[in-house]
């Protein structure tokens, strides 16, 4: 009977015995990346690193131009002010497409009903009186051609806009300068690096890390006006300039 069960034991030892032989196979072949890795963390380690900043820096022009107008009425009733409003904005919008501005780059900026008081009689401090209405309905024009800038303005002007809120010159695509300037940083960073290295008397390795820590993208330059004051000069100059789109990259090598 004791040698049945110790044959029994014996048997059912066997299925344990390899569980935890493949167990510890697994935890080794699973550890093998890992002590791969860390053994790569120490070569480079022993072999020095070092890390360089770079900046990239494109010039641009701007190509496109926005044009902000407002059409402001005024009446005793909301009645007439809105429909002297509905009437002038209609004019400067016609005018604009009578130019060239296209239907998709020209949109309501603004929209506002204000009453008028009058409190020259308010002297209890009670409710000054209504005296009528003021109506602002604003449009924002986006003007591909520079060349026709400052003509437009002035068309606006001519056609009812009686307040021009703001004129900002943009980019229309500054994502392949940008990109451009990502590759400038990038060569940047590695001159400086290279001339370190050279001094050292070693050699770059591979790059251990990369990172952008920074862009710059052209900021809207604003004009503003009374239309009175753009009425004065017809065309109105304008001039766009230049702005500067610029990144920014930390670049981490390996030393051989």
């Amino acid at each position: 009977m004791q040698i049945v069960s110790a044959a029994r034991k014996s048997t059912r030892s066997i299925p344990f015995r390899n569980a935890f032989l493949a167990a510890g196979l697994a935890v080794a072949i699973a550890g093998s990346p890992a002590q791969a890795q860390d053994s790569g963390v120490q070569e480079i380690a022993s072999r020095g690193t070092i890390t360089m900043d770079g900046q990239g820096s494109v010039a641009v022009s701007p190509d496109m131009g926005v044009i902000s107008a407002s059409v402001v009425t005024t009446a005793d009733t909301t009645e007439k002010a809105l429909s002297e409003n509905n009437a002038l904005i209609g004019k400067v919008i016609s005018a604009m497409k009578e130019q060239g501005i296209e239907s998709r780059d020209i949109r309501t900026n603004g929209f506002n009903i204000f009453p008028r008081y009058d409190r020259s009689e308010n002297k209890d401090g009670g409710q000054p009186k209504i005296v009528g209405y003021e109506v602002r309905n604003g449009i924002e024009m986006k003007v591909r051609d520079l060349a026709k800038l400052g003509d437009l303005i002035s068309s606006a002007v001519d056609n009812g806009a009686n307040a021009i809120d703001s004129v900002r010159f943009e980019v229309s695509e500054p994502d392949e300068k940008l990109d451009e300037a990502r590759k400038r940083a990038v060569e940047e960073a590695r001159h400086k690096a290279e001339i370190f290295a050279s001094a050292a008397g070693v050699e770059l390795g591979t790059i251990v890390s990369i990172t952008e820590t920074g862009i710059q993208m052209p900021q809207p330059v604003l004009m503003r006006a009374e239309a009175k004051a753009m009425a004065m000069a017809s065309p109105v100059p304008v001039e766009a300039g230049e702005e500067t789109i610029a990144a920014n990259v930390t670049i981490r090598w390996s030393l051989n």
